[in-house]
């Protein structure tokens, strides 16, 4: 049986934090399909957290698959490649879905996709040998945040001494999503190849990998190819959103917390999305960067939910067309998960290194409730995995009081939507505790 997690848990006040939502995993048993090679893809110079980066080709020039054409000399950015062969198009501003605007280099393909002279496996006699070949890579946490992966595993030398454990995140608890499974289930070899030179990086004493117990298959696999690993085991880990979320998945592993402010590493640990470790095993002996990426593609209006391999530049739309399009008009395009995903305007986004999944719903699926009055119920307090006080958060960010949200830690909470969800009244909590982090940083305090 899974323990508890949190203060709160152990007080006897909730049994399982988060909430219950449904799996909806349709697409589990489908294996990936590539798509064939878009006639144009759009390359945006901002897939990442920090500053974005600056074009380093020009129109007319041409790329080929794995050319750099985008850098940024700031410590928290990476390298970005081109997708695929052809010829520059057109540098361009786009918008994100964010709201947000970048730049865009607008390939025009080839067809070919010829890989680029220079690339090869990479060379590595060192930690800092390897931690350059990561940022070489252009990895980021493909698990939807975007972090650096260089950066993540080159902490400083002290927080470093503290790391004995490596995580693998394959819990993907979001509804729909089965690209991290598939993962697993394609792509093991290179998933524990990456584990190994990870786990020779930090020297970590073990690996865990929490997969969600609703994998039962990549569950049995991983079990099977790492018997003769005798520090990586499999967690089994109850499937209870937001199992995946990262300091979740870490009370959950190792019993450890992650105080307010503090990193992962702090406590001992580093955790990686499952495919960002498989890529890096595939990368280590390849040296082709990250240009593709799998992805979800579901939801009721789409006619042939599958999991697909696409290009990363690659519009939405195209990807839609390569599922056999809408079989009714979507009243709401998500990117990621319905949980913690984001709203898009339009399908003519394209495809970031970090985007996992891309889900289309029509009226009925995506219904929003009008927001009644609290009852005070406490529901969004026992599913908070944060152990934060939503309903009181709520009443800070109404009166824009500041200090108290400071004090309830209203930094800490992870956006998850847990309390939304189980909220009775369909209160808009997510969205208030957004413009409660944004009052705290304006203030400055």
């Amino acid at each position: 049986m899974a323990k508890q997690s949190g203060l709160l848990a152990r007080m006897g006040f909730v049994k399982y934090p988060g909430a219950a939502v449904p799996h909806r995993k349709h697409t589990s048993d489908t294996p990936t399909e590539v798509m064939p090679v878009p006639a144009t893809v759009e390359i945006v110079m901002s897939m990442h957290i920090g500053a974005p980066c600056t074009p380093t080709v020009k129109v007319k020039d041409h790329v080929d698959v794995g050319t750099v054409i985008g850098t940024n000399t700031g410590f928290l950015s990476t390298i970005i490649h081109s997708s695929v062969s052809g010829t520059v198009k057109k540098i361009d501003t786009v918008l994100m879905p964010n709201g947000s605007k970048a730049k865009a280099v607008v390939i025009e393909t080839d067809g070919q996709q010829t890989l680029d002279p220079n690339i090869k496996p990479p060379v590595i006699n060192s930690r800092e040998d390897f931690i350059e070949a990561v940022k070489q890579s252009g990895l980021v946490g493909l698990g939807g945040a975007g972090f650096p992966t260089h950066i993540k595993l080159n902490p400083a030398p002290d927080v470093l001494e503290k790391v004995d454990t490596l995580i693998i995140n394959a819990a993907e608890c979001e509804p729909y999503i089965t690209a991290d499974e598939h993962e697993i289930l394609e792509n093991y070899e290179n998933v524990i190849y990456g584990i190994t030179k990870v786990k020779e990086c930090l020297d970590a004493k073990q690996v865990i990998i929490g997969i969600e117990d609703n994998k039962p298959k990549a569950i049995a696999l991983m079990k099977e190819k790492i018997k003769d690993y005798d520090y990586i085991r499999v967690e089994e880990l109850p499937a209870r959103y937001p199992q995946g979320a990262e300091k979740v998945l870490i009370d959950t592993c190792t019993g450890r917390e992650v105080p307010p402010g503090k990193l992962p590493a702090d406590v001992g640990v580093v955790v990686m999305n499952v495919a960002s470790i498989g890529f890096l095993g595939g990368y280590l002996k390849t040296g082709i960067p990250l240009t593709t990426k799998r992805v979800t593609v579901d939801g009721n209006c789409v006619t042939n939910p599958k999991n697909v391999r696409v290009l990363i530049g690659t519009k939405i739309k195209d990807i839609m067309d390569f599922c056999g399009g809408y079989k009714k008009q979507p009243t709401k395009l998500i990117s990621g998960g319905p949980m913690m995903g984001m709203a898009l305007m339009t399908d003519d986004f394209p495809v970031l290194k970090q985007n996992n999944a891309f889900l289309a719903f029509d009226e009925e699926e995506a219904k929003i409730y009008e927001p009644t009055s609290c009852i005070r119920c406490g529901r969004c307090v026992n599913a908070c995995p944060m152990r934060l006080m939503p309903t009181k958060m709520e009443d800070a960010v109404n009166y824009k009081d500041v200090d108290a949200l400071k004090k309830l830690n209203v930094m800490t909470c992870m956006e998850c939507g847990c309390c939304a969800y189980v909220c009775p009244a369909n209160r808009k909590l997510v969205q208030a505790f957004r413009i409660g982090k944004t009052l705290v940083r304006n203030a400055g305090k």
